[in-house]
């Protein structure tokens, strides 16, 4: 902890000094800062701020920036949460497509009855032969 503490003290001293010298080693426009014009007040709006609203970032949405953030979310929002979560709701309590769960339980009935009746669950003839008209053999 002493470590870090004269490690602490050290890079402060080392700002002091390179903050009293007042420049850098290399060129001038590396650090110098932006300057306020003259007759402006500095403390009317942040630089970044006039940036924006010159240069408004565009989403596509509407031609009025504010307007346009409302929509890019709006419909962000709705993509997500409505089309995403409630579609997958919506898909999941769909009814039995093509049937499968009611010829899955009745089969199910069937083969319970068939075991009842002491019967083979597949009957080789699908149909009564006592009960069908085939054609003459000629």
């Amino acid at each position: 902890m002493a470590a870090l503490g004269r490690a602490l003290r050290a890079l402060r001293a080392r700002a002091l000094r390179a903050g009293a010298r007042e420049r850098s080693v290399g060129p001038a426009g590396a650090v110098a800062l932006p300057q306020v014009p003259l007759g402006a007040d500095p403390h009317e709006e942040e630089p970044m701020a006039v940036a924006q609203r010159k240069n408004p970032d565009y989403h596509g949405f509407s031609a009025d920036p504010d307007v346009d953030v409302l929509n890019m979310r709006a419909t962000f929002f709705a993509g997500v949460s409505i089309a995403l979560v409630l579609g997958t709701i919506f898909l999941h309590y769909l009814p039995d497509y093509g049937l499968q769960q009611w010829a899955r339980r009745e089969a199910e009935l069937q083969i319970r009855e068939r075991e009842r009746r002491g019967l083979p669950l597949i009957d080789p003839n699908y149909y009564d032969p006592a009960r069908l008209t085939l054609p003459p053999p000629e």
